[in-house]
């Protein structure tokens, strides 16, 4: 898949907001379950809906580590993680009063396996969902389109 080939919804920015756009890291967490491709979605903290795990760029980690380390606090997650974005998707984030837009870069991680212990599992509920399944429970159609052009042959 090319990130040229997903629509972008343009960001609405404020002139105050355009140096404020934050970057964050996303896991699409896959696996291959009875001949299915299948992504695991986490519940997000303050509105339970479902969501891939995602989170700020930390000091001395590739994005896609990021991400990788993200899918463990979040999820539980352990696999392999490719470095390769398989697209942006944007999206506001509402933190007490202010909303702040946000850019996030997905990368996919083969899961290999799931902790039954992990950092947030007391704030968070994990499922896995068939990639259609999955798509449709998203809020953001950026990242719908993503999870639907998801094919883990050509990465």
């Amino acid at each position: 898949m090319s990130v040229g080939k997903i629509k972008q919804r343009p960001l609405r920015l404020a002139d105050r907001d355009k140096r404020n756009v934050r970057t964050q890291f996303g896991a699409l967490c896959w696996r291959k379950h009875r001949d299915e491709v299948q992504v695991l979605l986490v519940t997000s903290k303050r509105t339970g809906r479902w969501i891939l795990p995602k989170g700020w760029p930390m000091h001395g980690a590739t994005p896609a580590e990021a991400a990788a380390t993200e899918a463990w606090e979040e999820g539980g997650v352990e696999g392999k993680v490719k470095p390769v974005c398989l697209g942006i998707y944007s999206y506001s984030k509402d933190r007490s009063k202010v909303s702040l837009p946000c850019v996030v870069a997905v990368f996919p991680i083969r899961v290999s396996h799931l902790a039954k212990d992990w950092p947030e599992r007391k704030q968070r509920k994990r499922k896995w969902f068939p990639l259609k399944k999955a798509a449709g429970l998203m809020q953001d159609p950026e990242l719908a389109t993503i999870l639907k052009k998801f094919d883990p042959m050509a990465i």
